[in-house]
């Protein structure tokens, strides 16, 4: 078994000990908003849209994207149209690696989420996020993309480990977004457990 990288969900997934990943680190440093490696809350997300798939060819948003790996598992298992977005554009360069290195093709945007219009969110189907409001000032600003992302039409799933902030936004979402936060575990060999969020279009 490889040291240096893995299979995820059909995905190859490089650790951070690769090569290729030491030498994207030394040519474009380390990602400075915690999207330098692939958190348990996208193997969540992975799982859960096994379960509960999009369609095949939907135009999907990933936001607070980090390295990229659930909005290019959507492009590899349903012929998704990806847009990977995060605030930090050093992340890029280990996205477009991944994709290449999985076969499939990304399109990068680099933004905070809280910056996206309605407008620009009317270009999608369905938004996917792991792990994107680990800090208290964050619940607002995702819960009001999730409001504008509903009200364009558009299904936000959102996954996270449990943290506070994102708990309370979740209360939020489910009292006025009509929304479904349930608990969802991913047995071995990932273990990873949390909550997903699906908030539906209006």
């Amino acid at each position: 078994m490889s040291t240096t990288s893995r299979q995820v969900f059909g995905l190859t997934v490089l650790n951070n000990n690769h090569r290729d990943i030491r030498a994207l680190r030394r040519e474009h440093g380390q990602p400075s908003h915690h999207g330098n490696k692939l958190w348990r809350s996208s193997l969540l997300l992975m799982d859960y849209l096994q379960e509960f798939p999009i369609e095949q060819g939907a135009r999907v948003l990933e936001v607070g994207c980090g390295w990229g790996l659930t909005g290019i598992y959507c492009a590899k298992q349903f012929d998704a149209q990806v847009t990977c977005l995060d605030v930090d554009a050093s992340v890029i360069p280990f996205v477009e690696h991944h994709a290449a290195l999985n076969g499939v093709s990304v399109t990068p945007w680099v933004k905070g989420y809280q910056a996206v219009t309605a407008a620009q969110l009317a270009q999608f189907d369905v938004i996917v996020g792991g792990d994107i409001c680990f800090w208290d000032n964050l619940a607002p600003l995702l819960f009001n993309l999730l409001r504008r992302a509903q009200k364009q039409g558009v299904r936000s799933i959102i996954t996270d480990p449990g943290r506070q902030p994102f708990t309370d936004m979740a209360t939020r979402a489910c009292e006025k977004l009509d929304a479904l936060c349930d608990a969802w575990f991913v047995p071995h060999p990932y273990n990873a457990r949390g909550y997903v969020l699906d908030v539906p279009v209006a």
